[in-house]
Order: structure tokens, then sequence, then C-alpha cells
């Protein structure tokens, strides 16, 4: 499955290899990532596929937000086709 990864919070040292160790933990895949500095806030969004890991989409949601927890960020994840449907512009609307 093809999912997102949103992570927000006051920057400091190690978010990345944070986030990044504890989805290679769960053998999630990043595909993608995107990060920056606003305002000395770190935020950084992810394409991930979670295909390969054990845990059903609960458990990394639950593990995900421990971390948030103990590191002090936001950090969400959802199904890319839930995201995807989210964002979508619909085309078809006159007027836009």
């Amino acid at each position: 499955m093809k999912a997102i990864v949103s992570v927000i919070g006051k920057d400091k040292k190690g978010i990345i290899a944070k986030v990044s160790t504890a989805l290679y933990e769960m053998n999630i895949n990043i595909e993608d990532i995107s990060q920056t500095i606003m305002q000395d806030y770190f935020t950084m969004i992810m394409a991930v596929d979670t295909s390969e890991c054990p845990l059903k989409f609960d458990g990394i949601v639950d593990k995900l937000n421990k971390l948030g927890k103990d590191t002090h960020l936001e950090i969400h994840i959802q199904l890319q086709s839930i995201f995807d449907s989210m964002h979508k512009i619909d085309t078809d609307k006159k007027g836009l």
C-alpha cells in the first residue's frame, strides 16, 4: 500500500534519522521525501510503500504516534488513495 507520512515540529537534530529509522524497522520503503524549515519549525512529507510491512495499518499508526509523542513531533500517516481524494481538484466542474 502507498501512504503519505507528514512530520511537523520544532526543528532539532535527528528528526529525519529517527523517522526514517522507525520506517526502516517496520520494513516500510521511503519512495520520495521533501523537507524544509519554516520559522524554526521542521516540516517533512514522505511518500512511502507499506506493502512489505508485517504490521496492519493501525499498527503502523500506533508506532508512529508513539514516536511522535517520544520526540515531541506531530507524525501522521494516511493512505495515499485517501490523501489523493482529499486533494483532488475536480476538473469536470465549470466556472473554476
